[in-house]
């Protein structure tokens, strides 16, 4: 029997790779021997975006001291991978074919999970670690860079980040760090010739509106429902200038995905030319599961928290479609799996099982303590019920 385990984060208790060691664990104390057991680790441009590409494609990790989201140091991770060892159904999402691609993931250096609760908010967190990264790529002669731009802490449109690239950001006639909503006009040029960027993104939002950064992610990041309206009006105006200081068109701020990571892609985009590709279809590729689904005889995947956004397209749900259309049997094991999420599984994926792994009414802190041990214990439960039981 062939069982591939492809899980993503559970988010503040292990990570992917570790959530599929711990699932193939599980299966083989429930099974035996003989298995077949494979693993591939799932990133959404999040947590283990960078490790997990790098790793997969042979390349390697450096660490480097940049601007964390609320202006400390913070250790952040910069992969690098040789463009020829990337699998060519991966390299067509990626206009460079040779040289060097420098890996950023923007969780580790402006991301919500930096920031705690009572210090969140978009006045206050800085994209500048991005920018810093990719002046550090620059400078060892990146001829490309991907940039994951899941779990942000941010909603400065790429200011930060541009900020470090050489940008001045001017309040009140006085140039000052990029701050919102007070900046009134932009000097200065880049002072470093970028190469291509490619933003790995999976979110469609546009900047402003209804589906923008600040009516739709902004929440989370702590802004206030009374303060969106004026968020996005300050947004729209220093966009608007943006798109006037590089001579690009205003319908930039319309394009799927600008409004994701707090516009950080609109930014870049506007200012260096970057482009977004197709996050998780890149990663797919990257990490050939079309091959591996077809060779699995059971997929195990999940997440910590699997809920209704889930079904926009994160890892875990994409490789549940993909593992359906092959006839590949499937099994979703998360922290905690939304009755409504794991209902709509159900019924588009008929023979889907979702399951959580953590019981009823057990406190956050020991449901994050115990994260390992509860999804080895389900997956050897599940496993046992639906292959060894009498009959």
């Amino acid at each position: 029997m062939h069982i591939l385990a492809a899980f993503d984060k559970f988010k503040d208790a292990m990570p992917a790779d570790r959530a599929c060691d711990v699932a193939l664990a599980g299966a083989l104390e429930a099974l035996g021997e003989p298995l077949v057991l494979t693993r591939a680790p799932l990133t959404d441009g999040g947590e283990g975006f960078c490790p997990i590409l790098a790793g997969a494609a042979g390349g390697y990790m450096e660490y480097h001291t940049v601007c964390g989201p609320l202006g400390e140091e913070v250790e952040a991770p910069l992969g690098w991978v040789e463009l020829g060892r990337i699998p060519e159904a991966a390299r067509k999402y990626l206009g460079a074919k040779n040289g060097k691609l420098a890996i950023i993931e923007m969780a580790s250096v402006a991301g919500l999970e930096q920031v705690p609760p009572a210090q969140r908010h978009p006045d206050h967190c800085t994209t500048r670690g991005v920018g810093e990264l990719i002046r550090i790529a620059v400078a060892q002669e990146a001829s490309a860079i991907l940039l994951g731009i899941g779990g942000s802490a941010t909603s400065d449109l790429g200011l930060g980040a541009l900020e470090a690239l050489g940008l001045d950001f001017c309040r009140s006639g006085q140039v000052t760090p990029a701050q919102w909503p007070e900046i009134e006009a932009i000097q200065g040029a880049l002072e470093v010739d970028v190469p291509p960027i490619y933003i790995a993104c999976d979110v469609g939002n546009p900047l402003l509106g209804a589906r923008g950064a600040a009516a739709v992610y902004g929440p989370q990041k702590g802004l206030q429902s009374d303060a969106i309206d004026a968020f996005d009006n300050a947004s729209e105006r220093i966009a608007k200038n943006l798109c006037a200081y590089f001579n690009q068109p205003e319908s930039s701020l319309k394009i799927p995905g600008s409004g994701a990571a707090g516009g950080v892609g609109f930014g870049l985009n506007v200012a260096t030319g970057a482009s977004y590709v197709p996050g998780f279809e890149l990663v797919t590729a990257w990490l050939d599961l079309a091959s591996k689904i077809k060779e699995a005889d059971l997929i195990l995947t999940g997440e910590g928290k699997f809920d209704t956004s889930s079904l926009a397209g994160k890892g875990p749900y994409a490789l549940l479609a993909a593992a359906y259309s092959s006839d590949t049997s499937a099994i979703l094991l998360a922290g905690v799996a939304q009755d409504e999420a794991a209902k709509i599984v159900r019924e588009r994926f008929p023979g889907t099982a979702v399951y959580s792994t953590t019981p009823d009414n057990t406190p956050l802190p020991k449901a994050l303590q115990y994260a390992p041990q509860l999804l080895r214990k389900k997956v050897t439960e599940v496993l046992q019920t639906l292959y060894t039981h009498d009959g």
